[in-house]
């Protein structure tokens, strides 16, 4: 062998840098441009022409597009997540309580029939009925 091989001694540590905040600056921007085309289709204030002309605009032009539709939309952008994210948890609060309500036994007027019920075959006394009830009632 002639020749000595010299691989990350020919890339200098400046060149490395710069490399990696170029690669960091194009991910940001690709995640702005998916979070701009989720924008784009959650607004409900928007006709379907317009969505597809904003659409047509970032993927045509995506930098400039994405650009410009932060200019012009963007405070709304922070609004629209917020009631987006706000119906996920209240769809989700209500899915947990239907839930946790069909198999919790039902309303205190159920559990104080099924007391009643068992009161009525003996498996309870009257004073551990009284206490029972005080307890669901309270």
């Amino acid at each position: 062998m002639n020749g000595s091989l010299h691989l990350a001694y020919d890339y200098p540590l400046l060149g490395a840098f710069w490399t990696i905040v170029w690669i960091l600056l194009w991910v940001l921007w690709v995640i702005l441009l998916f979070r701009v085309i989720t924008d784009i289709f959650r607004d409900d204030t928007l006709s379907g022409w317009a969505k597809t002309l904003w659409l047509v605009f970032a993927i045509v032009l995506p930098f400039l597009g994405v650009f410009v539709y932060v200019l012009a939309r963007g405070k709304g952008m922070g609004a629209r997540e917020r009631r987006h994210v706000r119906a996920q948890q209240e769809a989700l609060d209500e899915y947990i309580r239907e839930t946790a309500g069909s198999t919790g036994g039902g309303s205190k007027v159920d559990e104080l029939a099924k007391l009643s019920e068992i009161h009525s075959r003996g498996a309870l006394t009257d004073e551990e009925f009284r206490r029972a009830k005080e307890r669901l009632l309270h």
